[in-house]
């Protein structure tokens, strides 16, 4: 009887052992699985021969993904970086002959015509979904929003005309309350909510220090 003798490149034998397509999720995230789920109003208990919850979830879950904001807005003719009041700029007004549309800038603000009858989660419902099974910590839920392209003229002047809008992907760290504002944080190349460190925010970015 001999002993077995491991072979030295013991790690590339088991790279060479692929039986098949895993079916983990190795595709990383700083998102919890459950802030993409739809919300449906169906029964947790069904009766036999209807759809189940589980199965209705995942098709609007999936039907969701496909839909874009920017695509919808342009197929209707909507400009999403005219979406933005701008300063007023008499010397660059169009004239009626252009013919261009608008012949008077947007000034009124994009939260004027906002309506929440129809949302289906209230802001602390939507902000909740970061809270995972078992965890303290509270992550990011994803989502779009209206920004600035330059961060630093966006910051400095919102309403700028050299600034261009578009909607980037984000990640909702927290709401206000009293300015019915939520507080975003751009994702990075990688899909990922990180500080300039590198580490994930969770918390609404709030550390011990404050």
């Amino acid at each position: 009887v001999t002993t077995f003798k491991v072979p030295e490149d013991f790690g590339s034998v088991l790279d060479k052992q692929v039986i098949g397509p895993t079916t983990e999720n190795l595709i990383k995230s700083d998102f919890p699985v459950q802030s993409f789920n739809p919300k449906v109003q169906i029964a947790f208990q069904g009766l036999p021969g209807q759809c189940p919850r589980k199965v209705e979830v995942e098709r609007r879950r999936q039907l969701y993904l496909t839909f874009d904001i920017a695509q919808l807005l342009a197929s209707k003719g909507i400009d999403s970086n005219q979406l933005m009041p701008r300063h007023h700029d008499p010397d660059n007004m169009p004239t009626i002959e252009e013919k261009k549309d608008p012949v008077f800038p947007i000034y009124l603000p994009l939260k004027i015509f906002d309506n929440d009858e129809y949302d289906c989660r209230t802001p602390e419902e939507w902000i909740s979904l970061g809270l995972e099974p078992g965890s303290h910590d509270r992550k990011p839920v994803p989502g779009k929003a209206l920004l600035p392209t330059d961060d630093v003229l966006g910051h400095e002047d919102p309403k700028s005309q050299k600034l261009i809008y578009k909607w980037i992907d984000v990640g909702v760290l927290d709401y206000d309350k009293e300015t019915q504002l939520y507080l975003v944080h751009k994702t990075d190349k990688n899909g990922l909510v990180r500080d300039e460190e590198g580490r994930p925010i969770v918390n609404g970015g709030i550390t011990p220090q404050g």
